[in-house]
């Protein structure tokens, strides 16, 4: 009986995650459609509530306004006046204090994951942690710099260490580069491996390719 229910679950544990994930980000843009609708009710003479209205109830629509409101964002800033205006909005933002602190950090961290020139995750490597003698698997993130360089002695590297099976939270450790091994998975084989808790396992790294010299033809 436990072997059937371990597999029944194995089978819709995923989906029901997915369609839980799905929801909640459908409930998400439920509520910012609705929070915009809101905005617009008020703008507007009293005479078009009742339209404005209709469109809360029309399923999917959410959906679409937003991923049209995010397609035409990034149209907008890709521009130069856009960059002029994103400019502006960030030099404004820093003003305000504590929405400062928290706006600053928020946009560094999403410029250095979603920016197309960027690398958040350089290469997976093995550390010793949180132990001598216990291992896990570490991302590097770059090389520190400025004030903490200057304190350190020979090669660091910056390491982010993943929790599991949410790697969403973890450390942030710095190493010297001589107590970390490379590993030759990629950073997205590395990812479902800690998000699985060990079970899906890379497959081994290819053996290098055997060149064979060519044979002189007389």
């Amino acid at each position: 009986m436990k072997k059937y229910i371990i597999a029944g679950l194995l089978v819709w544990l995923p989906l029901a995650i997915t369609i839980w994930v799905l929801l909640w980000l459908l409930g998400l843009m439920d509520g910012i459609f609705s929070w915009l609708l809101t905005i617009i009710q008020v703008v507007l003479p009293a005479g078009a509530d009742a339209s404005i209205e209709s469109l809360r109830h029309i399923p999917g629509l959410s959906v679409l306004v937003m991923v049209a409101v995010v397609l035409l964002s990034g149209v907008f800033v890709t521009n130069i006046f856009g960059q002029w205006w994103m400019r502006q909005w960030d030099r404004l933002m820093s003003r305000i204090p504590i929405v400062n602190a928290i706006y600053s950090s928020v946009k560094q961290v999403s410029d250095t994951l979603f920016s197309s020139s960027g690398n958040a995750f350089r290469e997976a490597v093995l550390v010793q942690y949180p132990h001598a003698g216990s291992w896990t698997i570490a991302f590097v993130t770059g090389k520190p710099g400025a004030e903490v360089a200057a304190h350190l002695d020979g090669e660091h590297v910056s390491l982010y260490v993943p929790t599991t099976p949410n790697p969403t939270s973890g450390f942030f450790l710095i190493m010297p580069r001589s107590q970390i091994r490379p590993l030759q998975m990629s950073v997205d084989q590395a990812l479902k491996y800690i998000i699985s808790m060990g079970v899906v396992v890379p497959p081994p790294p290819a053996p290098p390719a055997v060149h064979t010299p060519a044979v002189a033809r007389n």
